[in-house]
């Protein structure tokens, strides 16, 4: 009987037999340059550091918080009408009136949504338009474009911009009323990494250029501090100006946010610094916001959601060194003509 040697066996291999796997390698032949790329990455990798954001919303829990983007003086009426869920459209009627700062207006909005893009359009009385469209190429990847048009020139906007979110970075690019003719416009650049599981660090630099023989060059540095659970985030801004602000948020419970906000200027002609403190308590059907800053000013403002469709607010701040004082009524009506199937809502009985 006839054997076969190992020999005969290795130099004729059984073609069908499986393949060896192949264990991966960060070896690159063509260049050291990517090989030595291929492994930081893949220690980049290792860390598992998170995502820390954008440099947008880097104070994105203290604006929540604080009354900065919700007081408001006189009467104001905003009326929404939900004609779609999925995707979402919707208009909005806004009146605002009686204002101590701001003349009386009216203005119509409208925005559509869906997963990949957003639409919103308004108009006021005086027929000056803005808009702005978002774009999700890919979950990492907007496109943004905002654009205003008044009848006053000067105040024609158009902004172009780009967020690009990594594994544990953060990149943002913008332009506003960009020129190719003369390369005239603002230009934004900036960048936020990840650099521990709770500390991130980045710098924002702006370059302005409002006629071809002016143009100026600034780099802000910036940082964020967050806890391991989440509870409590620091930020801090340092601007070449001579500009320092920092911020603490902190969630003391399921209902109460508290956050600080300190702003202080250092420049040879003017030193000044201004600290507020501010909190935000969610009841059942309402929200309550205080804040009181260095300069006398207290704030408050009730948002009391009777059903949810109709909310009403009260706002009121009082200036103790000006010796002044405003107030703020307004009401939310929310209409739709969907059944509660359309909106996903189960009938009550």
């Amino acid at each position: 009987m006839a054997s076969t040697s190992l020999s005969e066996k290795d130099a004729h291999p059984n073609p069908y037999a499986p393949a060896t796997p192949v264990v991966p390698s960060y070896f690159n032949p063509v260049s050291p340059f990517f090989n030595a790329y291929d492994r930081f990455a893949s220690w980049r990798a290792d860390l598992g550091l998170p995502q820390p954001g954008s440099v947008e919303n880097l104070q994105k829990e203290v604006k929540a918080t604080h009354l900065s983007n919700y007081i408001f003086d006189g009467a104001r009426a905003d009326l929404t009408k939900s004609l779609s869920v999925n995707p979402l459209f919707q208009v909005t009627h806004s009146f605002a009136l009686g204002s101590q700062t701001l003349p009386s207006s009216y203005n119509f909005g409208a925005i559509f949504a869906n997963q990949k893009v957003f639409l919103q359009g308004s108009i006021d009385h005086e027929g000056s338009v803005s808009a702005r469209f978002n774009n999700g190429w890919t979950a990492n990847n907007v496109s943004k474009v905002q654009a205003q048009l008044s009848q006053q020139a000067e105040q024609n906007m158009i902004q172009l911009e780009h967020d690009y979110h990594g594994q544990d970075f953060t990149v943002n690019v913008k332009a506003g009323n960009p020129s190719p003719a003369n390369l005239t416009g603002i230009f934004i650049g900036s960048y936020l990494q990840s650099i521990t599981k709770n500390l991130a660090i980045g710098f924002e630099t702006l370059y302005q250029r409002p006629t071809p023989q002016n143009s100026e060059f600034a780099t802000s540095y910036l940082a964020k501090l967050t806890s391991s659970d989440k509870n409590w985030i620091a930020t801090g801004q340092l601007q070449p100006s001579g500009i320092l602000q920092a911020t603490y948020w902190q969630k003391l419970s399921e209902k109460v946010e508290v956050a600080a906000d300190l702003q202080v200027l250092s420049a040879p002609t003017r030193r000044d610094a201004i600290a507020t403190l501010g909190a935000k308590y969610d009841f059942r059907a309402a929200t309550f916001r205080a804040q009181i800053d260095s300069t006398g000013k207290v704030s408050a403002l009730l948002e009391q959601r009777f059903i949810p469709a109709f909310a009403f607010l009260v706002s009121g701040e009082i200036d103790h060194f000006k010796n002044a004082a405003k107030v703020g009524v307004g009401v939310m009506i929310e209409s739709t003509t969907l059944t509660p199937e359309e909106m996903g809502m189960i009938p009550p009985p």
